[in-house]
């Protein structure tokens, strides 16, 4: 496998709709190059079984299935090890509902090439988000700002989805120490590997509502979210060790 290679994690359950949709996108945006990672939750509405067929098809889609539905922080530890052990260089990660446009996954590539991990940044010059109502765009727009301001964790955007790692930052983050799920393992990955020193890099990207399927959103996500830079800001475990030169100012 070549030293540049790149594996997609898309974490799913009940994706039925979209699964098609968003690998057959990525397959055409990339030239059929980068590899595909399923990690589904045992998916009652067949997604675990309509990815087998998939991965049937198309050499470059593998399926990993999980007994039960732990969260999304739980599913992407899950994928990113096993990324890790079929020796990608480049492991990215999205949502399956196509709210992130597979037509960016060149650009996070491609800034691999200079930064340890690439967020894909809403909230950078140039991001946008589409479909949401005012009242969503300034509540996930102040919670970044939240994280920043109790973090100083120097980027706009720690609780999107949308990113590429090296390989190198997921081996040097302890994964199996990671507890978060939701939008709190967002900011905990990247926060971790700030504070670890890796160059952190934000590209702007237009964030889409999804087309089809339920929001996982929850009560207890949000909540879990609002506590984490409290520990994250106060905790020994999450700080040390520690040097901040390699991180880009937000762009």
């Amino acid at each position: 496998m070549p030293d540049r290679s790149v594996i997609v994690v898309i974490p799913t359950y009940n994706e039925l709709d979209n699964l098609p949709l968003v690998c057959e996108q990525v397959l055409r945006h990339t030239d059929g190059s980068v590899h595909i990672l399923i990690v589904d939750d045992n998916s009652p509405d067949g997604t675990g079984e309509l990815a087998d067929t998939l991965a049937r098809k198309h050499p470059q889609i593998h399926v990993l299935h999980r007994q039960k539905k732990e969260g999304l922080g739980r599913a992407y530890v899950a994928g990113f090890k096993q990324a890790l052990q079929m020796g990608h260089a480049l492991i990215a990660q999205m949502d399956a509902d196509l709210s992130h446009d597979p037509r960016d996954l060149p650009r996070l590539i491609e800034t691999a090439t200079s930064a340890d991990l690439v967020l894909g940044s809403r909230y950078a010059p140039g991001g946008d988000v589409s479909n949401w109502s005012r009242q969503r765009y300034w509540l996930s727009f102040f919670a970044n700002q939240y994280v920043r301001m109790i973090t100083r964790i120097p980027v706009r955007d720690a609780t999107g989805g949308y990113r590429c790692w090296r390989r190198e930052v997921l081996e040097a983050i302890n994964l199996d120490t990671i507890r978060s799920n939701g939008y709190a393992f967002q900011i905990e990955m990247a926060y971790r590997a700030w504070r670890l020193g890796f160059h952190v890099q934000e590209i702007p990207i237009v964030f889409t509502e999804r087309r089809a399927g339920k929001s996982k959103l929850s009560r207890r996500v949000i909540w879990e979210a609002i506590w984490l830079p409290w520990k994250l800001r106060f905790s020994r475990a999450y700080n040390s060790p520690c040097t901040e030169q390699g991180v880009s100012p937000p762009v």
